[in-house]
């Protein structure tokens, strides 16, 4: 077998051979605690909202039935931690001054698809004509064990704009 062989310049790794994008992290403190306040922390951030020449991306962490205390809302009961999880995810998008018109793409994750993809589908379905979006965001459905055992469902959601200024 050759061995192959990489040379490395001798540069500072924490210096970015790039111009970064601008970032920031996006909030609703209000609704939901942040995730590093959690009884055992937890390291993301709720969203990021990117700026690329004028184009907002939000990118908004998955999401489930969590209140202002980090606690889970509405434990063994799947209708309404739908519910609750786009109440969250709404004040989410509010805080960046934005709607659901403005996303482009939803992954949603459910604890038991089988059991609960058509309690779920009803939900958003009712939610969605709410929300009077057409065309509906690109969506993937997802059957996954969350991070938290009473969790039933969590929602990941993406969001793109050109800004105002």
């Amino acid at each position: 077998m050759k061995r192959i062989e990489l040379a490395v310049e001798n540069t500072d790794l924490n210096q970015p051979s790039h111009k970064p994008i601008s970032k920031k992290a996006i909030h609703s403190p209000h609704l939901l605690n942040e995730a590093y306040d959690y009884s055992q922390p937890s390291s993301f951030s709720r969203g990021l909202r990117l700026d690329i020449r004028g184009i907002i991306i939000l990118l908004i962490s998955g999401t489930a039935s969590v209140d202002e205390h980090g606690q889970t809302a509405h434990p063994g009961d799947f209708r309404s931690q739908v519910w609750r999880t786009y109440h969250n995810l709404t004040a989410l998008l509010e805080a960046e001054g934005v709607t659901w018109h403005d996303v482009v793409r939803t992954t949603c994750y459910l604890r038991d698809i089988e059991r609960d993809y058509a309690a779920f589908n009803e939900i958003r379905t009712q939610f969605f004509k709410g929300q009077e979006l057409d065309p509906l965001p690109a969506s993937t459905g997802i059957q996954a064990v969350l991070c938290r055992p009473d969790l039933l469902i969590e929602i990941e959601v993406m969001a793109i704009f050109e800004s105002a200024g």
